[in-house]
């Protein structure tokens, strides 16, 4: 395989994040992917709108998207990180987020932002993964964190 193979950057469309992960409407937080390296890092991408479900109750007259929510943006761009790093068959499997750590929120992230998860595998032994998420807005961060997951079996 050339090295440009190997370092060419990898994109994600929205039909193979779903395949990838279950979360769906209104939970899906992770529109595209782009940036893929597997067992390194990916970005992530989530075009913030007004129309969020949440904007109704987190400060409607500011709103804001709530942190928790940006710290789950991160954590679902790891599990597509995670999931197409080992080639996941979701039959029977799926990726559970297990902690969060060092987390802080530097900026609010407002309607009509377009929210970039920086996500980059600081640890991977199996089917447990360590992460360090930076999720930025144009070139400001809005929120970062070390998160994990692991691949469990389900039922």
């Amino acid at each position: 395989m050339s090295n440009d193979v190997a370092t060419a950057e990898v994109s994600i469309d929205i039909a193979e994040i779903m395949e990838r992960i279950p979360h769906r409407y209104p939970f899906l937080l992770v529109d595209r992917a782009e940036e893929y390296r597997p067992n390194e890092s990916i970005v992530g991408i989530k075009c913030v709108t007004i129309n969020e479900p949440f904007f109704q109750g987190h400060f409607p007259d500011y709103a804001v998207m709530p942190g928790v929510l940006i710290v789950e943006a991160m954590a679902q761009t790891g599990a597509v990180l995670m999931s197409k790093t080992l080639n996941v068959d979701r039959a029977g499997k799926t990726i559970l987020f297990t902690s969060v750590d060092n987390c802080r929120f530097r900026q609010p992230v407002r309607p009509g932002d377009v929210l970039r998860m920086h996500v980059k595998v600081l640890r991977a032994r199996g089917g447990l993964f360590k992460f360090e998420g930076k999720a930025m807005v144009g070139d400001k961060t809005a929120a970062e964190a070390e998160f994990a997951a692991m691949l469990v079996e389900t039922p």
